[in-house]
């Protein structure tokens, strides 16, 4: 099948989110003018830069999230993992503005040293970011959209020591949770690894390079 977005697709269910999948979640956290922290998850979120490190996550409307980012300069992104889930979906909620999700989803937080927003204490990682760039979308004929992009510079990372093996990031001892589609979601458990053409030597099944 073909179809243009703007003509509708036709079937009982809209397949974008679900053919950009899996996404990695981003849980973040922020405070707002007062102080009182916020935190929720955002689908559309990943890595978008390695050197320096950045984060960017949309939010399709001005909700709490983006509004504090952009007026604090800070945020941070907490890692969700599988046994975070059913936290991280009661943070999800539709809470009124001051309401801390951290209280709400039983999630005790630990502090940050460069920022001061509050990260999950449970996470095993979570990057301390300031907000470098932040903007609203516009479409092909110029028109402003309701939606948002923050990019924060990675300023500073937390990682739980548990999950580190061989001077890596275990990651699927970690099991990071990504959003697919509708009401779906994916939880990391297995991976492979294949060396690029330009890597040299040749992939052995079950071993890694250094």
């Amino acid at each position: 099948m073909f179809y243009e977005p703007r003509l509708g697709h036709g079937l009982p269910y809209d397949p974008f989110k679900a053919i950009v999948a899996p996404r990695p979640i981003g849980w973040i956290s922020t405070v707002d003018a007062q102080g009182r922290a916020n935190l929720a998850p955002y689908s559309f979120f990943n890595a978008v830069h390695s050197r320096p490190p950045m984060v960017a996550f949309t939010s399709e409307s001005m909700k709490h999230s983006a509004a504090n980012a952009i007026a604090t300069g800070e945020f941070v992104f907490n890692l969700c993992t599988r046994p975070l889930f059913d936290a991280m979906n009661i943070s999800s909620g539709a809470h009124a503005e001051g309401v801390n999700e951290f209280e709400a989803a039983g999630l005790a937080t630990a502090p940050c040293r460069i920022v001061k927003v509050p990260r999950i204490a449970a996470s095993p990682a979570s990057f301390e970011c300031r907000v470098v760039h932040s903007m609203q979308f516009h479409d092909v004929e110029g028109h402003a959209l309701e939606g948002w992009i923050i990019i924060g510079q990675v300023m500073g990372v937390h990682i739980d020591e548990a999950f580190i093996r061989d001077g890596r990031f275990d990651t699927a001892a970690a099991q990071p949770v990504a959003r697919c589609g509708y009401r779906d979601y994916a939880a990391v458990t297995e991976m492979f690894e294949a060396l690029r053409p330009t890597d040299g030597g040749t992939y052995v099944a079950g071993q890694r390079d250094r």
